[in-house]
């Protein structure tokens, strides 16, 4: 199996970048009409910088508002209003649902797309592929495309406005890329763009883990006190630079498996993306019979950042064995990432893992209450 390493063609971080959106899309050589895709609270905090920076460049734009699931209906509805703009680029701003859609919408046309995160939530902005979900939420499918975005382009003034939340759940996506891409490397198994894991993935696979450990404690205090500070910068490139490139060319396995099963409960909607990861995390290191300091040290982290450990902190009361199987069979379903693991798993081994990793949590919290 040959290694395989992807990356966007170009990211750009920092302060007020979004004033500099116009020029790198000179700079890239993206040009014509721009459809912007933006939810609600992204279109309000830049298109009075687009209207500014695109009309002294002379680049035409519109903007789309995203409904906010990245599904079928609305991927094609924003298909068909690209076409209908006569769109020669595509731009996605705002969290990763509205990111995933723009990037589904110019693989369909084949145009290119960049990618304005607003919120540092997951790592979906660098990736080359999108996670469908149902209308009402429910994990579907992922998309697979033949490329990276063209451009990544974070504001990370805009972010550290968004509420905090959205950073710690983006340290909970983070928090995986490191276990999984371990995983993937040691059963020699396929990353997500269908290669053997490069050295370079593992080396940034393991620093996301340890920018996290370093920085997340105090990016949370900056972002309340609506500050923009170094530790901030550098976990919002964990969460998405580091991230991104060390689960697509590091690879899968449990926790996002996980994540997806979790997307079949209904208690579950109300929580982000990489709140369920975090537990997913916990999860894997359970079936995988990790170090008990290992797990732990995962755990204090989770806790420390404000990270669920427990499906209670799911909004999972009581897991019934009904519903645990559910789970379960979502999560070993054929084609999920958790068959990247060096073992054969069963849904008995799904369930029990499930169980056990809460029971765990628990108990943790409770001696740290």
């Amino acid at each position: 199996m040959l290694k395989v390493f992807c990356s966007p063609a170009r990211y750009v971080q920092g302060r007020d970048a979004t004033l500099e959106l116009a020029a790198e899309l000179i700079r890239m050589g993206l040009t014509g009409h721009v459809l912007c895709i933006a939810g609600p609270s992204a279109r309000r905090q830049i298109e009075p910088t687009l209207i500014d920076t695109f009309g002294a460049h002379g680049i035409p734009f519109s903007i789309l508002d995203f409904a906010g699931q990245c599904s079928v209906p609305e991927i094609t509805r924003c298909r068909e209003a690209a076409e209908h703009a006569e769109a020669a680029v595509i731009l996605g701003a705002g969290g990763g649902k509205a990111l995933d859609t723009a990037r589904a919408v110019a693989n369909a046309l084949d145009l290119p797309v960049v990618c304005c995160p607003t919120v540092a939530a997951s790592d979906a902005p660098c990736s080359a592929l999108s996670v469908v979900y149902s209308p009402d939420g429910i994990f579907e499918k992922c998309l697979f495309y033949r490329r990276n975005p063209d451009l990544v382009l974070v504001d990370t003034a805009i972010i550290a406005r968004a509420p905090v939340r959205y950073l710690i759940a983006g340290m909970g996506d983070a928090l995986a890329t490191w276990f999984e891409a371990d995983t993937t490397h040691r059963a020699y198994k396929a990353n997500t763009v269908g290669g053997a894991v490069t050295l370079a993935a593992m080396g940034i696979a393991r620093l996301c883990y340890q920018t996290l450990l370093q920085d997340g404690q105090a990016a949370i205090a900056a972002v309340r006190e609506g500050a923009l500070t170094p530790a901030v910068e550098r976990i919002i490139e964990a969460n998405t630079l580091l991230s991104g490139l060390g689960f697509e060319s590091g690879g899968l396995a449990v926790a996002h498996a996980v994540h997806n099963g979790l997307t079949v409960a209904p208690q579950t909607h109300a929580y982000l993306h990489g709140e369920k990861v975090a537990f997913g995390t916990l999860v894997q290191l359970v079936l995988e019979d990790r170090d008990s300091t290992e797990i732990q040290d995962v755990m204090a982290f989770c806790r420390s950042v404000g990270l669920p450990i427990s499906l209670q902190d799911l909004g999972i009361a009581s897991l019934s064995s009904e519903q645990a199987r559910e789970i379960a069979e979502r999560a070993i379903a054929p084609g999920e990432s958790s068959h990247n693991e060096p073992f054969a798993l069963s849904v008995a081994d799904m369930q029990d893992a499930l169980f056990a990793a809460d029971a765990i949590g628990r108990d943790f919290a409770a001696r740290h209450a």
